[in-house]
């Protein structure tokens, strides 16, 4: 279906589309090499996909640690496989102890809910990985302990980053050269977390949980008065769940289950499903209109109800009903703005990495620290940095998303999953936070609808609806600005790095498989 296509003058890109057998995507070139070296060493594509994340906890500290969350989707011959990869806050998060404050910090250890990329590795491996664990991780540990050049990006980001948090001796010592930043190109090496993964690999995660590790970070706690226990790193589980599902223009696009916020895609798609959003133009005001208003809805709808799945009051299920969509999309108008009002009765750092191997298998897998260096909390001579997924719960009483001990907040990071009569598609993701569920809707219309290739698609200018609903522009939508603004669009300027994410695609073709890597990353799509 989509291979028909007549992609000659759609829009054009500024890096090749990939063409491979096997293939991985990712947004750091040398984690995108870890990865096939894998396949090229006969692994399979989970095999490939855990040795990038480890090695994208090296190679871009400043967007995923060891510290931080994991999400991930497999699709094989067997089915669809989601795994929730997300920590529950420290038993002593009682909502009293953030008594008197307006939300929960973004830094510092109250920020720190339990890591679950680290056991996320291992769950994934033991299930379908077919080489030895610990040689997932040996470009990893090279990359540490003897060094790797930083790439631009990275050393853009690591720079805008590093003043916050310097003050702290923990991260100066880990993260800086005598205080500063490491510039682009210039040498990071950092022995300390060698040695760190290569503990875990030996213990298969168990020290980082119940060890040496999980004793070094529950100390480290303690010292800034965190309440963050040996208890709760040991009781930490991350689990199997079937995918959200929802059919959309030949395609089934799949996403992780609440907590996470992967059903904000599914609702704007189902909405945008009833307004017939594949007859205009791609980059036209009304394609870009009707999207906008539709991604609107769905955070409104998530924001209300989605949180902890034991604490939410509206299934997904409900969320997800075709006549609900449609009331939503009935309340768009075409050619002006408006403020979502619906209601249901009750029933910002990441790395996202694909890959796929010969057997037809895939991989979507999003793993995430939240801010640039997660909470600033780096335990000494671990090169650990602990997330800061806390501040993605809400101070408010009785709200589904309340901060409580033991509970799994907002999750933003999600990856995607497209099958086509029910065998696997393609592995796509859009990271950057709030940005992830809208950057995925326009990358899925661009290809589905308008013949993108995954190149094309990714590099296509965005648009990006802020928390409270105004809208920002990226160059090569700017003609779009006026007509916005005439329907109602409050437009705010382009002043936030990173504000448009970073995207990776591999998609499956009749004779293996095509992808694109975003242009607004280091990164890279390699294959053989």
């Amino acid at each position: 279906m989509f291979e028909k296509v007549d992609r000659d003058h759609r829009h054009p890109s500024r890096r090749s589309t990939v063409y491979a057998s096997q293939m991985v995507s990712t947004s750091q070139p040398l984690a995108a090499q870890a990865g096939l070296e894998i396949l090229r060493r006969g692994g399979n594509a989970v095999d490939a996909a855990i040795a990038t994340a480890v090695c994208l906890t090296v190679v871009e500290p400043t967007m995923n640690s060891i510290g931080g969350d994991a999400f991930a989707i497999i699709g094989d011959t067997s089915g669809l496989h989601g795994f929730n990869g997300c920590g529950r806050s420290p038993a002593g998060w009682a909502p009293e102890y953030f008594a008197g404050r307006d939300s929960v910090p973004e830094n510092g250890w109250d920020s720190v809910t339990v890591p679950g990329a680290v056991d996320t590795w291992v769950q994934l491996w033991k299930r379908f990985g077919s080489l030895p664990f610990d040689q997932l991780f040996s470009s990893a540990i090279g990359y540490a302990r003897d060094g790797y050049p930083v790439s631009p990006v990275l050393a853009q980001d690591w720079n805008r980053t590093v003043g916050q948090f310097v003050q702290h001796d923990g991260f100066r010592d880990t993260f800086t050269h005598a205080g500063q930043a490491p510039k682009e190109g210039e040498h990071f090496q950092c022995p300390a977390m060698a040695d760190t993964l290569k503990e875990i690999s030996a213990s298969r995660g168990e020290s980082f949980y119940r060890g040496d590790l999980a004793q070094k970070i529950a100390a480290d706690c303690a010292r800034h008065n965190g309440v963050m226990t040996l208890d709760d790193l040991a009781s930490h589980e991350g689990f199997w769940t079937e995918c959200l599902a929802l059919d959309y223009a030949g395609l089934t696009v799949h996403e992780i289950p609440p907590n996470g916020q992967g059903i904000v895609t599914l609702i704007a798609l189902g909405i945008l499903r009833h307004l017939e959003i594949e007859g205009h133009e791609m980059l036209s005001a009304d394609s870009v209109h009707l999207q906008i208003e539709a991604i609107k809805t769905a955070f409104f709808v998530a924001h209300r109800h989605v949180a902890d799945p034991a604490a939410m009051t509206v299934s997904t299920d409900a969320l997800l009903d075709d006549a609900f969509l449609a009331r939503c999309a009935a309340k768009i108008s075409v050619d002006r703005a408006s403020a979502p009002d619906v209601e249901i009765q009750p029933d910002k750092g990441t790395v996202y990495l694909a890959t796929a191997d010969a057997s037809g298998m895939m991989v979507s897998m999003i793993q995430s620290h939240y801010d640039n260096f997660g909470s600033g909390m780096v335990v000494p001579d671990t090169g650990i940095t602990m997330h800061n997924r806390g501040a993605g719960f809400v101070t408010q009483a009785g709200h589904p998303n309340q901060v409580g001990g033991r509970k799994r907040p907002y999750h933003t990071i999600i990856p995607a999953f497209a099958t086509r009569d029910q065998h696997p598609f393609m592995a796509f993701g859009v990271m950057g936070a709030h940005h992830q569920p809208q950057g995925q809707v326009q990358v899925l219309n661009a290809i589905i609808h308008h013949g993108c290739s995954p190149q094309q698609a990714l590099d296509a200018p965005r648009w990006h609806v802020h928390e409270d609903f105004p809208v920002t522009l990226e160059s090569g939508l700017d003609h779009l600005g006026e007509e916005l603004a005439q329907r109602g669009h409050r437009l705010l300027p382009h002043e936030k790095p990173g504000l448009f994410g970073g995207g990776q695609v591999i998609m499956r073709t009749g004779h293996g498989y095509t992808g694109g890597s975003d242009p607004r990353k280091d990164g890279q799509t390699v294959g053989y």
